[in-house]
Formats: C-alpha cells, sequence, structure tokens
C-alpha cells in the first residue's frame, strides 16, 4: 500500500553570497510517518510500517527521567481516598465515550457530578498512564486543584441559568499551553520551572465554566527541534505510545499527549496546537477528531512558539460535537495577538443545531487521484456518495513549499524570545533559541538524546526580514492557488483528504481542516478522512464532518482501555 504524509527536504542551495537565499523546490516524500522537517546536510527518513514492530529497545528514552510519579500524584491521594474501584466501573458506562451534552444531562439528572467526574478522570490517568505494562506516558502535569474547582462547579449549577456546555468539564492541555498552577515546558528541561499565568485561550475555557485536568506531553518544542528524534518525544514527558498499538504505530505529533489522552479517555477534551500538522497527525492516528482552525480565529497569546505566521491552537475531541463545544469555547477576539479575528457571532454559534445536519446533498468535495487507492479513503469516499455528495476527482496543482523550512527558522528566531520576555517565568534564564542551545549542552544526554539539529538550523539561518516577507507572500499564494483553483474550476464546498496529507498545502493557505476517524488498516492502525475549507469555513466542516462521523461511526475505543 502507497504511503502518503507530507515528510518535507528541504533543500537549499548556498553558491555565493549574492545568492544566499535562492533555493530550489523542495522535494516531498510521501510516508506514513508524521511531517519532519529535515535539511539536506543530513536527511534520514523514517517509515512506520504498519505491522511493523517498534521494540521498546528502539527508543533512546522511554520513560521521562523528570517526572516523579509519586510527587505527581501527592497532591491527589487523600482527596482520591474516597473514589474507590468501585466507584470507578460504577461511573464508566455513564463516563466513557460519552460526550458532553450527554453528560451534562447526567449531571442534571444527578447521576453524576463534576466532582465525580473529575475524579474519575484522574483515577484512570493514574491507573493507565505511567509505569505499569499499559503505560502511554501522555500526561505531564496535573492541576492540584481541579478537585477543589469540580467541587466549586457543583455549588455553582444550582444558580447558573444559562451555562455554556463546557461548564465543569474536565479538559487537558498541551504542555505548550500556559496555564497557572502547573509549568509550561513545551517538554523541554530549560522551561521544567516556567510557571506562568493563563494563556488567553486558558482564560476563555475558565470563563465558560470550564475546568483545567492538567497538561499532555507533546514531540519537544512542537516538533521543531531535534530533527531525529520519533514523534511524542520530550525530555520532560518521555515518550508517548499509542495505545491502539504501544510498540506498533506512531503517535503522531506534535499534539501526541493530546491525541494519546483523547484516544485513552483521559479527559473530556484537549487542546493541541498546530504549525503544519500538529493537530490533523495525532488526531488521525488515535483515531479521535482534531481541527486546526484558520489562523487567527483562536488566539495564539501565552503558546511557546514555533512561527508566528502558522501558529494556532485546536480542539481534540472523542466526536465532533465536542470539537463544536470546545471551540465554541476557544474563540475570541485578542488585541495582543497580530492575527486575531474579530468574529461576529456569539457563542452557540459552531455547535447549536449541529445535531440537526443529516445530509450532505447538493455539496460538491474535491480529491485527488494519487490518493484515492488507499481502500479506507476509498470506503470513506463511498459513504460521502451515499450522504449525496459528489465527489469531484481535480486535478493537482504544484504541492512544492520553498523555503517553508526558512519560514520556520525565522519565525521561531523572532517568536520565542518574545514569548520569554513577555509569558514566561521570570526566573526562566534563557532569552533565545541560542542560549538554549548552549542550556542543552551542559547535559547533553539527559536534555537532548536525540540531538537539537532543527534548533541549530533556526541559528544557522541568516535570512533577514525583506526574505521572511517575501517568503510569507510566496507560500501563501501557493497553498491559496492549490485549493482555490480547483475549488472555483469545480464549485466545490470543500477537499477531502487522509489524515494530515495535505496538512502544509493547508497550513500556508492558513485555511481550516477537521480530521474525523474514517477506520482502521488490516493491521488495526487508525486513519482519519480529512475535511479542507476556506477561510472561516470551521462551521460548514464541522457540519460534513458530523453528518460523515454520525453515518459511519468508525471510532473504536483502544483494546485493553476500555
Amino acid at each position: 500500500m502507497r504511503k502518503f504524509l507530507f515528510l518535507f527536504i528541504f533543500v537549499s542551495i548556498y553558491s555565493c553570497k549574492e545568492d544566499k537565499h535562492k533555493s530550489v523546490a523542495p522535494v516531498i516524500v510521501e510516508t506514513d510517518s508524521t511531517s519532519i522537517i529535515t535539511d539536506s546536510i543530513s536527511i534520514r527518513v523514517t517509515t512506520f510500517k504498519s505491522a511493523e514492530v517498534k521494540d521498546f529497545r528502539e527508543f533512546i528514552v522511554l520513560d521521562s527521567k523528570y517526572i516523579d510519579v509519586s510527587e505527581l500524584w501527592s497532591s491527589f491521594n487523600n482527596q482520591l481516598e474516597d473514589f474507590s474501584e468501585e466507584d470507578y466501573n460504577r461511573l464508566k458506562p455513564l463516563i466513557l465515550e460519552q460526550d458532553i451534552l450527554t453528560l451534562q444531562q447526567h449531571i442534571t439528572e444527578s447521576k453524576l457530578s463534576y466532582e465525580q467526574l473529575t475524579k474519575f478522570y484522574l483515577y484512570r490517568i493514574r491507573k493507565f498512564d505511567r509505569e505499569n505494562e499499559l503505560s502511554l506516558n501522555s500526561i505531564i502535569s496535573l492541576n492540584p486543584e481541579v478537585i477543589n474547582h469540580a467541587k466549586q462547579k457543583d455549588l455553582e449549577l444550582a444558580n447558573t441559568s444559562k451555562k455554556h456546555p463546557i461548564f465543569g468539564m474536565p479538559m487537558l492541555l498541551k504542555d505548550n499551553v500556559n496555564a497557572s498552577g502547573m509549568p509550561t515546558t513545551a517538554g523541554a528541561v530549560v522551561l521544567k520551572n516556567n510557571i506562568t499565568d493563563d494563556a488567553f485561550i486558558v482564560n476563555q475555557l475558565k470563563s465558560k465554566g470550564a475546568l483545567i485536568l492538567g497538561k499532555t506531553n507533546l514531540s519537544e518544542w512542537a516538533y521543531f527541534f531535534c530533527g531525529d528524534c520519533p514523534s511524542g518525544y520530550s525530555a520532560i514527558g518521555g515518550q508517548t505510545l499509542n495505545p491502539y498499538g504501544r510498540r506498533v504505530f506512531d503517535t503522531g505529533g506534535s499534539s501526541s499527549g493530546s491525541g494519546v489522552a483523547m484516544a485513552a479517555n483521559f479527559a473530556v477534551a484537549a487542546i493541541g496546537s498546530e504549525t503544519s500538522g500538529s493537530i490533523l497527525s495525532p488526531s488521525s492516528a488515535n483515531s479521535i477528531v482534531g481541527l486546526k482552525p484558520t489562523i487567527g480565529l483562536v488566539s495564539r497569546s501565552g503558546i511557546v512558539p514555533i512561527s508566528s505566521t502558522l501558529d494556532t491552537a485546536g480542539p481534540m475531541t472523542k466526536n465532533v460535537m465536542d470539537n463544536a463545544i470546545v471551540l465554541d469555547a476557544l474563540f475570541g477576539e485578542d488585541l495582543s495577538d497580530s492575527k486575531s479575528i474579530y468574529a461576529l457571532w456569539l457563542n452557540g454559534f459552531y455547535y447549536e443545531n449541529l445535531q440537526q445536519s443529516n445530509s450532505l446533498k447538493g455539496k460538491r468535495f474535491g480529491v485527488f487521484k494519487r490518493i484515492m487507492e488507499d481502500s479506507l479513503y476509498a470506503n470513506a469516499l463511498e459513504d460521502i456518495k451515499k450522504l449525496g455528495a459528489q465527489i469531484v476527482e481535480v486535478e493537482e496543482g504544484a504541492r512544492q513549499l520553498p523555503n517553508f523550512i526558512n519560514l520556520l527558522n525565522l519565525d521561531m528566531k523572532n517568536d520565542l524570545p518574545k514569548y520569554l520576555d513577555t509569558y514566561a517565568n521570570s526566573s526562566i534564564q534563557v532569552m533565545s533559541v541560542s542560549e538554549v542551545i548552549a542550556f542543552n549542552k551542559t547535559d547533553s544526554l539527559a536534555i537532548m538524546p536525540y540531538g537539537q539539529k532543527l534548533f541549530n538550523g533556526i541559528v544557522a539561518d541568516d535570512g533577514d526580514e525583506a526574505f521572511l516577507m517575501a517568503i510569507k507572500d510566496s507560500l501563501k499564494t501557493r497553498g491559496k492557488s492549490y485549493f482555490d483553483i480547483p475549488r472555483k474550476t469545480h464549485k466545490l464546498d470543500g477537499f477531502l483528504s487522509i489524515n494530515n496529507y495535505h496538512a502544509g498545502l493547508a497550513a500556508v493557505a492558513e485555511y481550516p481542516a477537521i480530521t474525523v476517524p474514517m477506520g482502521y488498516d488490516i493491521n488495526g492502525k487508525p486513519k482519519g478522512l480529512t475535511f479542507i475549507g476556506k477561510r472561516l469555513e470551521e462551521k460548514q466542516l464541522l457540519e460534513y464532518a458530523f453528518i460523515y462521523e454520525q453515518a459511519t461511526m468508525k471510532r473504536l475505543t483502544p483494546k485493553n482501555y476500555d
């Protein structure tokens, strides 16, 4: 079976001083591994075949050297004394795989409380996540006050006439999102004591009553650090493992912990972040729903950056309805974010009336011939047709993204110091990528066992502001043209893809995309059907995804984690 995920290999030619920024188009290698960005100095392409077993000995590091499990649970042991295995099993049918609206109904009917819901997830994390035969290493830290906050939500419930559906729902954040009471590490040792205020999106969630349960592991520095490390690895969090195949399948990256935690039912919902594929990849790899929004719909302030041009946070959930509810709680104008969008709609816009969506009649979706031999995708297209839509095979434009690596290099060189100066704890001494590199060399084996090739590439890139602006304009034009030309020609409502195969092009176009489970291959490996739209078409994408999801119901709970 052919494998199609974007692996961008950027080849730069430096022939003389005057031509130092001239480059040839990147080669796009299609593989079933997650997106890895490398340079021409040392290229290592890793593919994970469906039936290939990755023995633990192949990982340089498996368990975290920086998380003390007893310390992680010290704040909760007394509070969980009254929550037994019997309680866990009694509540399991009410909570496991249930959507937010169902959970809220259970609470309204007094079958469940916010405190019980929170304790259930904490109990489940302690049961499965670290240092046992089923460990997944998906959680980095836990909010020591979350049970007290849940109790408060139970008290507030009677006096809250109209609440957002996210009210009282325990959520996880990717550990590059600032949240008070827990460090924000981006998986890096240099940030292990980075205690901060809440990011804008965390304030958004809390203002609607959401509970912050904890932080999830990630590919360190959002997978723009080592270059030769497996996805799901960070020095702080260790190696995240896929519950559908702990020694078999890749987790996807960089929001690996968020994807794994959702697959394993460790919270109601999780927040991930994406620059190019980092929500879509782990969501499809872990059989969940992940939405990468239009750049600017969701604030980036207080999130450890790669690129102020392309970064966005987004919801990762077990189903489409929950995804819509979380997006609805997240969006909002942030005046401190240069790309923030003032949205005219009120809360409720994304999830209200979603359940009334039941047909794709009259919708036209573009598909690309080169991926149509994937059997799961072919079956999904047939399902889409049965729902009334038309499938239109379109000619692909140029897929090359020249100088993409330079865009990420130059943005991070500028954006990381701004985060460190504005949002990081004052005790953090590093103020640039160069200083992080120097810090990491103080204990290379513990801090960077896979090296720091991509960080070295950032420092070595001497592109100026004019070069950066030219790249931004060029890539955005290429990305938009790739989708806009066939869309206009064939009067399309959107595009259908697999996993994060078109994540890079959607990223530079700054277009939204959502992936929803479309089944499992013969070896049990999850795959997602990905809908791609135009700017601010999240509502339409959620409707398309909801209709497909409800008609097919492809998601299965991973074996051993039911």
